[in-house]
């Protein structure tokens, strides 16, 4: 798509194609909009699919991926799960268990708690229990559902379907506990495959790019064309503006802080406040910046698609690699972006570690 045709993605009517359908028969909660405020308190209601309560997050006006809110009560466990598509799960609270296993084959259990990250292998049965019998538990996945409902158009083939992936699960002994392995990257910016994070909060990150002192990871999951990437950024410090495709959800780990969003100079940025809890997801080629105002380091992990994401040559995995487009420098931004800033430290009592941009004009 062009980036000069913004207004119509703004604008795009998707109110009856198949995903939507299967939305509205779901029977669950439906959030809109570029975020949710946060996923400990998001209200769900009971989802017959999944056995247990949930509602969908189906954000940036967009069908690539969405996000599944499940919330399992003390002691509970879903339904017996399997999809055709992919979903990475981040535990948003408690502490639990899921088993997975193809037909016939071996069952496999990996225990997890919050801050835990790991992604069903596609197309696997699995179930999921809450090993907690006096706290619910929240979970909360990012899965590429509408992309398959709405080719296929047919509910019943995505979900009941007997096809087994052998090669990208076939019961390993060590799926889910290998340590995993770091890849090289032409991003600057490791990559880690592996299949089971036990608390991302805490994963050591590296040196990275768009902001200073911040650090990242990137991550491959079960194999996954999905992937995601983990980003932290030092108190007093904001994060360089930056646009990509769409699709994208940010979960924030740690910290408090807001961010900006805009499509050009004209726009009076949208502004969303955000804590341990929230999503953010900037709509198509939208411009997005992230700021920190508490007295600690903010974190933050986001889920999207990958190779998948092919809609502009130039962008390598969706993210494009012409620095003039990928992102805004310090110096060539809007000055009242750090006026405000100034502020909002101060309302929070943090101080400003990030130097004051010598503005080119």
């Amino acid at each position: 798509m062009n980036p000069d045709a913004e207004g119509a993605v703004r604008t795009r009517n998707r109110s009856n194609t198949a995903y939507k359908r299967w939305q509205r028969g779901e029977g669950v909660p439906v959030y809109h909009g570029s975020y949710v405020e946060d996923l400990h308190t998001t209200v769900v209601a009971d989802w017959p699919r999944v056995g247990q309560k949930g509602a969908l997050i189906s954000l940036a006006d967009q069908e690539e991926d969405d996000g599944w809110l499940i919330e399992l009560a003390p002691g509970g466990k879903t339904n017996v799960l399997r999809h055709a598509f992919e979903a990475s799960i981040y535990v948003v609270d408690g502490r639990g268990a899921t088993t997975f296993w193809q037909e016939g084959g071996p069952k496999q259990t990996v225990e997890w708690q919050r801050g835990s990250i790991f992604a069903p292998p596609i197309n696997c049965m699995h179930q999921h229990f809450n090993l907690d019998g006096q706290r619910p538990t929240r979970l909360f996945a990012v899965t590429a559902a509408p992309m398959a409902i709405n080719m296929y158009r047919n509910p019943k083939f995505v979900f009941e379907n007997p096809f087994v992936f052998e090669e990208r699960y076939a019961g390993q002994d060590d799926y889910f506990s290998d340590a995993g392995q770091k890849l090289d990257s032409a991003e600057g910016t490791g990559f880690w495959k592996t299949n089971f994070i036990p608390d991302i909060r805490s994963f050591k990150l590296e040196p990275a790019a768009r902001g200073l002192g911040t650090t990242g990871m990137q991550f491959i999951l079960a194999a996954n064309s999905s992937v995601g990437h983990c980003s932290q950024f030092p108190a007093g410090a904001y994060k360089q503006a930056h646009r990509h495709g769409v699709g994208a959800h940010v979960i924030i780990l740690d910290g408090t802080g807001y961010s900006l969003m805009w499509f050009d100079d004209k726009d009076e940025p949208r502004r969303v406040d955000w804590r341990d809890g929230t999503v953010i997801s900037p709509k198509e080629w939208e411009y997005h910046q992230h700021f920190n105002t508490s007295p600690i380091p903010a974190r933050y992990m986001a889920f999207r698609l990958g190779d998948l994401d092919t809609r502009r040559p130039e962008e390598g995995r969706g993210w494009n690699t012409k620095e003039e487009v990928r992102g805004i420098p310090y110096d060539r931004e809007n000055p009242a972006i750090y006026d405000l800033y100034e502020k909002e430290c101060a309302k929070h009592g943090a101080s400003i570690t990030l130097p004051h941009p010598n503005y080119i004009s």
